[in-house]
């Protein structure tokens, strides 16, 4: 639950008057867990929400929700979903991989110590209120508990400016754009600090 303050403090002199605003957000405990085989129904109707079908790009393993089925039924080593709750409820899923490692080879050749994400919110109310940011922050920070990861990467679809102002905000840095199959992604890193 997001609560949402605004204060005015109001100090006066005989010749000063100031008025202070300012704004916080208190965002509820939110957590991560590993999603099990009884997400499943919850993470396949998010799959097919238009904004996260816009935002997954043509990929028939998304849009045929091949991925979780197989992910959830028969874990990998290299890939982690988790789902984000906040106060209880759920909220969105964060899928973590070690890219160089992982089954399918989506990123292709590319180097060790590295973790690539992707992440989506269920519900379309829940977007623009922090909740993001703060899975994020959560995730990033799970990803650099290991040593030996030096950076995250992620490709949301060149068109999605959403995703990318998102990315940016959190620090992530523009590396190029690249295919992946039929989608044309934007690929961007945090290093470790």
């Amino acid at each position: 639950m997001l609560n949402y303050f605004t204060s005015f403090v109001i100090n006066t002199r005989l010749d000063f008057f100031m008025i202070i605003n300012f704004t916080f957000y208190q965002i509820m405990p939110t957590i991560l867990r590993l999603a099990t085989i009884s997400d499943l129904p919850l993470i396949k109707y998010w799959d097919k929400k238009p904004y996260i079908i816009f935002a997954s790009g043509e990929d028939a393993d998304v849009v045929n929700n091949d991925w979780i089925d197989k992910q959830l039924r028969n874990p990998s080593k290299f890939v982690q979903v988790y789902i984000a709750e906040l106060d209880s409820r759920e909220i969105g899923m964060v899928q973590v991989c070690d890219p160089a490692n992982e089954e399918t080879h989506y990123w292709s050749k590319i180097g060790q110590g590295l973790r690539a994400i992707d992440i989506w919110l269920g519900e379309e109310n829940d977007l623009g209120k922090g909740y993001g940011t703060t899975v994020m922050n959560l995730i990033i920070a799970k990803c650099f508990e290991d040593s030996s990861v030096k950076a995250i990467i992620i490709d949301p679809l060149v068109i999605n400016n959403r995703a990318i102002r998102f990315y940016k905000r959190l620090g992530f840095k523009f590396v190029e754009n690249k295919y992946f199959e039929k989608d044309y992604c934007a690929v961007y890193r945090l290093d470790r600090c």
